[in-house]
């Protein structure tokens, strides 16, 4: 019988942060934490361990495999991190074979287990995971662009003075260099911001180079980001846990829609307890669809070239 349990393959700033971020939303009856580095993960559980006191009775330990048999959810969150000059696809080779074997292993314990990939590149290892598993499509996705998103809200927020929760703004396309913004359908409230005249096209631009240039700066300054994507990844677990049926940008394998098949990236899709539910098309401007495509482009020549090799 599957419990209100999360498997973290992960150990790491990011793995330890999204059950960290778990932990404080007590929305979680237990966590099991995987890693092959065994000392970095008996000391990040201790650590977890003795927050629980401040944060309700979430049980968190040491796993195997085995934790994926009754837990609902499964992240993976290991793999190399993305290092200073680094890009997230120069992360392929080496991630790809651990990640397609962490899936394996995951869905030998639990047909039913819903799979989210954090891992980066996470829209090509997200579409490996499909192609490995397509009877289970719909129950892999990768965390995508809510990050790029949440940083996009934020900053316009903070230009703007207005509660990040209240402006609905998406980052699409990869997550990586060739993102973008949606500006046509962005909003604050109900009032489209292309019908405001708080931002020039300059400020736009200024706003949308921050929020792509924002994970280099973070990786520069302190080597890794945590905060952000934890607290992204833990909202996307209470989604599915509670099927919330929330509309988030997450990345899963396009099956037409823009004219884009067999591709993964992000695009607003509604989430569930099953996983996906379905994916949301907005209406883009002909400038976005470019993008879009420019994006599945970029991705596709990358997942080549790893097939190639």
């Amino acid at each position: 019988m599957l419990k209100n349990k999360i498997t973290i393959i992960g150990a790491g700033m990011v793995g330890s942060t999204i059950a960290y971020s778990l932990l404080l939303k007590e929305t979680v009856e237990e966590i099991a934490m995987i890693d092959i580095n065994k000392k970095l993960l008996e000391a990040q559980i201790m650590d977890l361990q003795h927050s629980v006191s401040f944060a309700g009775q979430t049980q968190v330990h040491q796993g195997s495999y085995d934790d994926c048999q009754d837990s609902r959810l499964a992240i993976i969150a290991c793999g190399i991190a993305q290092k200073p000059g680094q890009t997230r696809l120069d992360l392929l080779k080496t991630n790809a074979k651990i990640i397609q074997e962490v899936a394996k292993k995951i869905f030998q314990k639990n047909d039913d287990i819903v799979i989210i990939v954090v891992s980066n590149p996470v829209d090509i290892l997200t579409r490996l995971i499909i192609e490995d598993f397509p009877d289970k499509k719909n129950q892999v996705f990768g965390s995508g662009t809510i990050l790029d998103s949440a940083r996009f809200r934020f900053l316009l927020g903070q230009k703007l003075n207005i509660n990040p929760k209240s402006i609905h703004a998406y980052i699409l396309g990869e997550h990586g260099d060739s993102e973008f913004p949606v500006w046509d359908t962005a909003s604050i409230g109900n009032l489209e911001l292309e019908n405001c005249q708080y931002l020039s096209s300059e400020e736009k631009n200024n706003l949308f180079q921050k929020t792509k240039k924002a994970a280099y700066k973070i990786i520069e300054g302190k080597k890794s980001t945590y905060y952000a994507i934890g607290a992204g990844v833990a909202h996307l677990s209470k989604v599915v846990l509670f099927d919330r049926k929330t509309v988030l940008p997450v990345s899963h394998l396009m099956m037409g829609e823009y004219g884009i098949k067999n591709v993964s990236l992000s695009i607003p899709t509604v989430i569930g307890k099953r996983g996906i539910v379905k994916r949301i098309c907005l209406k883009l401007s002909q400038e976005e669809l470019n993008n879009l495509k420019r994006s599945a482009d970029i991705l596709e020549k990358a997942y080549q070239e790893l097939k190639n090799q």
